[in-house]
């Protein structure tokens, strides 16, 4: 069976969370409990004077450096908020280890130094467009038969819409830009700088799935981290299939046909049906497909949730992060997954 007719019977839904930055006042701060650490754009775009990172109550502008510099280089802390936590410090842990720093899992001076190499701004300016505002925008309901009505699944505001084109949480770009509403083109806003280098595609990949560490990896043939994503993986009713699979090829915005009878949770009375495509569909944007039946590596509607949550056997990431993976894959590549 054809990796896009096998689309029809996928096996993952999302699981719904809520992450929030702490409310925000001008000037613009991130809560740390506590403290309050300033979040300042020319601090973040400062190279020099940034502290140890290690600890979970660590927020605001040196955090936001760290995320946005280890997003470039392709080691990336899933959804960027300006806060310490666990993506981040797996992001730094990877990064690290790829450079052969010993640092373990702090953003340490030798790990800034690294990182500083990056000397592009870390925030810059960003003008809205008229396109930016047209969306279209429309609320996605709770349940999968009025889901299947729509004619895409896409972004419900122009906040989400923002988000997933600067790799953040919206209310870090609310924190960034105090006062200003985002209701007209021609508005000027301050946004994390993701434009990189792409990862470099290099013969010998080797894509690696570790449920321990909670992340997707690209590996050379030589035995080099070459990108690193955090991912959602499996649940104890649908665990990850271990070892050794391949990749079949590559769908960019597929659709997405929900079988109840593959859902050990599904409701009563439900009935099979076809989504259309967005990025608030259940495998957002890009679907991976693996030689395993019915598994791969997918997107999200719910960024903030990665690796915070199950899934239903897949590989789950951020919409922006499976997007550059899939510039990395080859059908026929090696994709193992391993406890």
């Amino acid at each position: 069976m054809g990796f896009l007719s096998r689309l029809s019977v996928i096996c993952c839904v999302l699981a719904q969370f809520a992450i929030v930055l702490a409310a925000q006042a001008a000037p613009p701060t991130v809560s740390t409990g506590a403290a309050t650490t300033p979040l300042s754009a020319a601090a973040v775009n400062q190279p020099a004077g940034h502290p140890l990172l290690n600890a979970s109550g660590q927020r605001g502008s040196a955090v936001l450096r760290a995320q946005i510099l280890l997003d470039r280089a392709h080691f990336s802390p899933g959804e960027i908020d300006g806060r310490w936590g666990g993506n981040t410090r797996g992001a730094a842990a990877a990064f690290n280890a790829a450079r052969r720093l010993k640092a373990g899992a702090e953003v340490s001076a030798a790990t800034w130094q690294e990182l500083n190499l990056d000397t592009a701004p870390a925030i810059v300016s960003y003008t809205l467009t008229a396109e930016d505002l047209a969306g279209p925008f429309t609320p996605i309901p709770a349940e999968v038969a009025d889901q299947a009505k729509l004619p895409a699944l896409g972004f419900e505001n122009l906040a989400e819409a923002l988000g997933e084109k600067f790799h953040a949480s919206p209310k870090l770009i609310a924190a960034l830009n105090p006062g200003i509403e985002l209701d007209r083109a021609g508005v000027v806003i301050l946004v994390p700088n993701i434009a990189g280098t792409p990862p470099g595609k290099v013969d010998g990949i080797t894509i690696r799935v570790d449920k321990s560490q909670g992340a997707v990896e690209a590996v050379s043939g030589a035995g080099v981290v070459l990108a690193r994503y955090p991912a959602t993986i499996g649940s104890a009713h649908d665990p990850l299939p271990l070892g050794t699979w391949k990749i079949n090829g590559v769908a960019a915005n597929p659709t997405f046909n929900y079988n109840p009878d593959l859902f050990w949770d599904a409701e009563a009375g439900e009935k099979a049906t076809k989504l259309a495509p967005g990025p608030n569909g259940p495998v957002g944007t890009v679907w991976i497909d693996l030689s395993k039946p019915h598994y791969g590596i997918h997107g999200t509607a719910a960024p903030s949730t990665i690796s915070k949550g199950t899934s239903h056997g897949c590989i789950r990431l951020t919409n922006w992060d499976v997007t550059e993976l899939a510039t990395l894959v080859t059908p026929g590549m090696p994709a193992i997954l391993e406890e």
